[in-house]
């Protein structure tokens, strides 16, 4: 590593010196060539030494850039990414030396639980940093090995792939005249992987039993709840660096079932629609691959979430379909609306405790990282609407924050209302009926609001939409 990070050497005396380079016979996967006395030799990785590439240098030192970049909270062991330098200088030889042997054996992860819609909560484990360094340097080698597996129509958590390819593939399918559809919802997903199963399909691809065996300790590592061990029989652990590359390596055998049978379908990550052109068909599909996937894979389909029919009213990733002038086009669930005018009560709380700076702040990345995600959804007027209400909730945070009656009237006088009027409203008591009136709407515009550094969604729409 340079100078500062770990130093891990599997170079010895006898070995040529080798560094890393990129071959045409492995594109995207990592491969090195030797020095020799007077040429260059491309050295060749077989399957079975997939372990030597996990624990080269340059792999090791990639994913830690990676794991101390994504920060993020310690696992049982309380290690930040910060003290993970200093613990690598000490017990760099010993981690690799016991990664080589087969002797390592991960910690358990620490759950968390994080709210969903309804009131439910998602799991989440964290393991400990260093358990995310191997991981991650696991993932950066089986990446490149399994994306020539994948399938075309799988875009979750893979590398130039995202949701709006998803989406856009849905569109286009809907616009081809496949209108019904099968919405699986898997329940529990990341909770009920079969390990077993799992395994025997990394297995086929992977022919180094060391790679299989890691792999396996991390399934079997357990989790610690509120301070107590849990053994885990079953799952993967949403929250490391390798859940989700395990997840799309279980889920891309029901991929590759649906193109066998020649079925139109769109998955992001357990998220999958499948498109057909009659709600018989649908039905049909339904029932047979909900047979392939609890009795095959060994997952468990939501019965009462699982929807076969028209797609009208289905929620796919945040939006939702429309058809407009015999065009099929995009817009907001209604579910995401009721979430961001939940999340924007909580900015624009009279009691948080935010300042105008911390508000501002806080609205900004926000919205803005909102509108990226939801801007290919028609929604022009629902945002106008949106920016009305929030402004409303900006006024008065503004008009609660001048808080006695002569500080209001002052700051209205110097806003430009006139002093009888600023008098009157200055001792009014209804915080939100004064923050719709017209002199208040006057003293804060829409436009002074946003010069004042208040960000609003029709801007940001606009912005993606020219």
């Amino acid at each position: 590593m340079k100078e500062g990070m770990q130093k891990i050497s599997t170079r010895s005396d006898n070995c040529p010196r080798r560094v890393r380079t990129e071959s045409k016979y492995n594109v995207g996967v990592q491969t090195f060539m030797g020095i020799t006395e007077n040429n260059l030799v491309e050295v060749h990785f077989e399957k079975e030494d997939l372990l030597e590439r996990i624990v080269s240098p340059s792999n090791m030192n990639l994913a830690y850039k990676q794991v101390v970049s994504n920060g993020g909270k310690g696992g049982v062991d309380s290690m930040s990414t910060e003290e993970l330098l200093p613990y690598l200088r000490l017990h760099k030889d010993e981690l690799l030396s016991s990664l080589v042997e087969g002797s390592y054996r991960p910690n358990p992860v620490r759950r968390v639980e994080i709210p969903k819609d309804g009131g439910k909560k998602r799991v989440l484990g964290i393991p400990t940093v260093v358990d995310r360094l191997v991981q991650q340097s696991i993932s950066q080698v089986l990446i490149p090995l399994y994306e020539q597996q994948f399938e075309d129509n799988s875009f979750g958590f893979r590398p130039r792939r995202g949701t709006h390819q998803a989406l856009h593939k849905a569109v286009a399918y809907l616009n081809d005249g496949h209108v019904y559809c099968v919405n699986f919802d898997l329940e529990k997903f990341f909770d009920t992987v079969s390990h077993s199963t799992l395994i025997n399909i990394l297995s086929r691809a992977i022919k180094d039993s060391r790679v299989i065996s890691l792999i396996h300790k991390y399934l079997n590592a357990g989790v610690v709840v509120t301070g107590k061990y849990e053994s885990s029989t079953s799952g993967v652990p949403q929250g490391g660096p390798l859940s989700p590359l395990l997840s799309n390596i279980m889920l891309n055998e029901m991929d590759k079932e649906l193109s066998r049978r020649g079925h139109l379908y769109v998955r992001y990550a357990d998220d999958c629609l499948i498109f057909c052109k009659s709600h018989r068909a649908a039905e049909r599909i339904q029932k047979s691959m909900t047979k392939f996937i609890e009795e095959t894979l060994h997952l468990k389909v939501n019965q009462d979430k699982t929807v076969a029919g028209s797609v009208r009213g289905i929620k796919y990733l945040g939006y939702s379909f429309y058809r407009r002038k015999g065009e099929w086009r995009l817009t907001l669930h209604p579910t995401t609306e009721v979430k961001l005018r939940s999340r924007l009560r909580e900015i624009t709380s009279r009691s948080n405790g935010f300042g105008y700076s911390k508000r501002k702040e806080e609205l900004r990345l926000y919205l803005r990282g909102w509108v990226a995600y939801y801007h290919l959804a028609d929604m022009r007027s629902r945002l106008s609407r949106l920016d009305q209400w929030l402004r409303r909730r900006i006024r008065l945070c503004i008009w609660k924050s001048w808080k006695n009656p002569k500080t209001r009237i002052r700051n209205l006088i110097k806003c430009g209302v006139p002093s009888w009027q600023a008098r009157r409203h200055g001792w009014n008591r209804g915080l939100w009926c004064i923050a719709s009136s017209p002199d208040l709407n006057h003293a804060m515009s829409n436009e002074k609001l946003r010069l004042a550094g208040y960000t609003c969604l029709m801007d940001c729409y606009k912005m993606y939409r020219s």
